[in-house]
């Protein structure tokens, strides 16, 4: 029995003595792999030390060994996690995941006392504990770094890259498809002039805050799943807005729409980051902004192809009535609904799995990106050499418990409180130092950039339209005194004002009043029949027995003292009309804002093929500050061409700012706050937005100094202030 024993005992050690041996020759080839990576992109880190901890295992096996005969028989029948799954005789193949190991990690080994028993993290400072991840953090770097330059750059890059594009597509919709269905909702909604104006800023306000709270998100439960939740919702409530016919309904979907749409800017940004080499960061960064360019085209063009046919509308009953623009907004979801389809098939961020300590996880993502991209480049045969990476330590976080009796609301409240003070908390870390200082400077130049840019989009569209009124007003027609007995209208009155006319036994039918004016007029025995009035009004006129048969003629167009004195209305036109064949300028409105869209195309190549080779400091601050001089020749734009000539050149100078911007933000927060600080910049973009409408929009036709200045002065002083900002190229995405 002694004999048999010690035979197999001494199988069991040779055994194991020829799987650390395979282990041995494995690692030897990994660190060969590693340290020519390194040597190829000029890097002065490589996987070797983060190889020690596994050679320190080795040492403690040994030492192990040496203890009496039952420790030794007792470990004889596990196995490690190294070697978990594999038989004795399994031969362990290079690149070959290992699992997560789990004993003689250094870092715990600096937490053990003189006899071997680990102190608690409970016992330790909380200073210590956070020294100890920011130190993981920085090596984790430095590692994933070489991970991302040896899985390559190709086809999976490509794929996330549509797949995201589409989702900032949604973002860049959303922003114009307010400003292109606001005059059409109001219409059709009879919108008094006092609410006008809510539907511009309310999707911002929800912007704003979605911005946030997407954003802080995503640093707790992942990029994938956030984004597929804003998205969704945004896609649902944008959908649920172009069928309800309230305008207060609509503002709420349009708010809830909004919210959700609001974290895919820093989302997608911190997502596409995560998975890009250093030296590929800035130039598809800044290839991915153009898709918000993208969005901004589709909107112009369907809005031009969809909104002026007002006869694709139609309606069930006199209640319902479901004119073009609600076509365009429906088609303006596509979008959106495309890119949650697409996310279902993607996987979560590596990058974002281990910070939050899913080795596993992280590992599988990794090896698929490599191999993935492997495959296209024709070499499916070359194996993915990283079997273990660095996970920064886990610090608990304090969570107030709700109670089980609780009902479910009181848990979800409960919960989603907790989350918001763990936003919260992040976000002052943003603030806290060595951020402190740079996170002002990026707030500064995100707010001037977004103020400028907002307020001049609100304000050059309305401009142009302010001149085009006071062309059309420049040739309207007065007629005074006019006497007209026992004549049939039966054909549109266009730009015209009728003054002290007296009109007998005439009839109206089938006619439209565009732009038309009675002012002291006096109408006896008169019949109107289908008569739809666009702009039209009836100023101190009296009627005398007139009849009024399928009219939109009603007390908001009989204005100013108008008197009705025995006279019928019958089957009135219900709701507000509208039609777009008697708009004058629609046509070319959205025509104009295509052509300003079409603008921005040079600038995002020129972006793109620049952004590492000039600095993301200099094109930032170069641009916004050459946008703010082009406002100085806002003050000659006396004419429509001058205005639309100025706005192509304002748009195409502007877009290299955001590009960079978007650039410099994703490379300042770490991992771990990145889409917290992205958000809480996106959120004050938003906030200058609203702003900027409110205060462009109430100087249209006023005057044309303060805009201008105003406008000047934001983007040169963030221009100025963005090229103090740190130079972020070199850096790894902590």
């Amino acid at each position: 029995m002694e004999d048999t024993y010690n035979h197999r005992t001494s199988l069991v050690k040779g055994a194991k003595g020829m799987v650390k041996e395979a282990k041995r020759h494995a690692t030897k080839k990994v660190n060969k792999v590693v340290d020519r990576a390194t040597d190829e992109y000029s890097s002065h880190q490589n996987y070797k030390r983060f190889q020690d901890d596994e050679d320190e295992d080795e040492d403690f096996y040994r030492g192990s060994q040496a203890q009496d005969g039952q420790s030794y028989n007792e470990n004889e029948g596990g196995s490690s996690d190294a070697t978990e799954g594999h038989d004795d005789e399994d031969e362990i193949y290079e690149g070959e995941y290992q699992g997560i190991p789990s004993a003689g990690d250094s870092k715990q080994k600096k937490s053990q006392v003189a006899l071997g028993q680990p102190v608690s993290d409970a016992t330790r400072d909380r200073s210590d504990l956070e020294q100890e991840r920011q130190a993981d953090e920085e090596e984790l770097a430095q590692q994933y770094e070489l991970i991302i330059q040896e899985c390559g750059h190709g086809r999976f890059q490509w794929q996330l890259f549509l797949v995201l594009g589409l989702a900032l597509m949604s973002d860049g919709v959303e922003v114009f498809v307010v400003g292109f269905v606001l005059p059409s909702a109001e219409t059709d909604m009879c919108v008094p002039d006092s609410s006008s104006g809510w539907l511009g800023s309310i999707v911002y306000l929800g912007m704003m805050f979605g911005a946030f709270f997407w954003g802080g998100m995503s640093d707790k439960l992942g990029r994938r799943q956030i984004l597929l939740i804003c998205m969704s919702t945004n896609g649902f409530f944008a959908f649920l807005s172009s069928f309800v016919q309230g305008y207060g309904l609509f503002l709420l979907c349009r708010l809830v729409a909004g919210f959700g749409i609001g974290g895919a800017v820093p989302i997608v940004f911190s997502f596409f980051a995560e998975v890009l080499s250093r030296e590929k960061r800035g130039e598809h960064l800044s290839w991915l902004c153009m898709f918000w360019m993208i969005g901004e085209i589709y909107a112009s063009a369907m809005a031009w192809a969809i909104i002026p046919h007002y006869g694709w509308s139609f309606s069930m009953g006199s209640a319902y009535q479901f004119h073009s623009w609600r076509v365009f907004v429906v088609v303006c979801a596509l979008p959106c609904v495309g890119a949650v389809v697409a996310l279902t098939f993607m996987p979560e961020s590596p990058r974002f799995y281990l910070e939050v300590g899913k080795h596993d996880e992280a590992w599988m993502i990794l090896k698929q990106i490599h191999d993935t991209n492997m495959r296209a480049r024709g070499q499916p045969e070359k194996v993915f050499s990283v079997n273990r990476i660095k996970t920064p330590r886990q610090l608990d976080e304090l969570v107030e418990m709700d109670s089980e009796s609780r009902n479910p609301v009181s848990k979800l409240y409960f919960r989603l409180k907790a989350e918001i003070h763990g936003i919260y908390l992040n976000l002052k870390k943003c603030f806290n130092y060595p951020m402190q200082e740079n996170m002002m400077r990026l707030a500064v130049v995100w707010f001037t950039l977004s103020f400028g840019y907002y307020g001049l989009s609100v304000w050059f569209p309305d401009v142009i339209k302010h001149l085009q009124a006071d062309e059309y007003a420049s040739k309207v027609k007065i007629h005074n005194n006019e006497r007209i007995e026992s004549f049939t209208f039966n054909f549109t009155l266009e730009n015209q004002i009728h003054k002290n006319g007296l009109f007998i036994n005439d009839q109206f039918i089938n006619m439209k009043l565009k732009s038309v004016t009675f002012v002291d007029s006096t109408f006896r025995n008169c019949y109107f029949d289908d008569v739809t009035s666009v702009g039209s009004y009836f100023r101190n006129c009296t009627f005398i027995d007139a009849y009024f048969y399928n009219t939109d003629i009603d007390d908001s167009k009989l204005i100013d003292g108008t008197e009705v004195i025995n006279s019928t209305f019958t089957h009135n036109k219900i709701g507000c009309q509208m039609t777009f064949d008697d708009d004058y300028s629609a046509y070319w409105v959205y025509f104009i804002n295509f052509l300003g869209t079409l603008a921005v195309l040079p600038g995002n190549i020129v972006s793109a093929l620049l952004m590492d080779k000039i600095g993301r400091l200099s094109m930032l601050g170069g641009s916004m500050i050459l946008s703010g001089i082009s406002c100085f020749f806002l003050w000659f734009g006396t004419s429509e061409s001058m205005m639309i000539f100025m706005l192509c050149l304002y748009n195409g100078l502007s877009i290299s700012a955001w590009n960079s911007l978007d650039v410099v933000t994703t490379e300042s927060f770490p991992t771990v706050r990145r889409g917290t600080g992205f958000g809480f910049c996106n959120a004050l973009c938003k906030l200058a937005a609203v702003l900027g409408n409110l205060i462009f929009g109430s100087l249209v036709g006023i005057t044309k100094a303060i805009p201008i200045l105003m406008a000047s002065s934001v983007l040169v002083g963030g221009g100025l202030v963005g090229l103090r900002l740190p130079d972020t190229r070199a850096n790894v995405l902590m």
